[in-house]
């Protein structure tokens, strides 16, 4: 898990194994969910080679927000720059940034999303991409 959260369940390997010997509903959810991430990786490689870190901080929270349904989660400065690909100081002047624009709160490890929306005009087309992506192959 990338967000500490209380939605995630274990299996242990041998479970996982016997389940996806199965191909019932596990193993679907696990094929297209590898499908998804696959597309997204190949998408995050261009997007990187190409949009300004802003863009990609902006993605990258929307994403992050999708993922845990809330809009305030835990997220640490050394995480968030390796997901990002930066230095920590990159990510220190982008949250500032963002915070003064009223887009986001960030303090102590917590983010909170207070303006999706514009966040969202903040972000990159690759978001949108992924978002499409996901559940196009994942719907809920």
């Amino acid at each position: 898990m990338q967000v500490p959260g209380e939605s995630a369940q274990a299996l242990s390997a041998a479970e996982f194994l016997e389940e996806m010997e199965r191909k019932g509903g596990l193993y679907q959810l696990v094929r297209r969910y590898a499908q998804a991430y696959s597309l997204f990786s190949m998408q995050a490689t261009a997007c990187n080679s190409v949009h300004a870190v802003e863009e990609r901080c902006a993605k990258w929270l929307l994403m992050t927000h999708d993922r845990v349904g809330a809009d305030k989660f835990l997220l640490t400065h050394e995480f968030f720059a390796t997901m990002l690909g930066v230095r920590r100081a990159t990510v220190t002047v982008v949250a500032q940034a963002f915070q003064s624009a009223g887009l986001i709160q960030y303090a102590r490890g917590v983010i909170t999303i207070l303006d999706r929306e514009r966040l969202k005009q903040a972000s990159c087309e690759c978001y949108d991409v992924v978002a499409r992506q996901f559940e196009d192959l994942l719907p809920a």
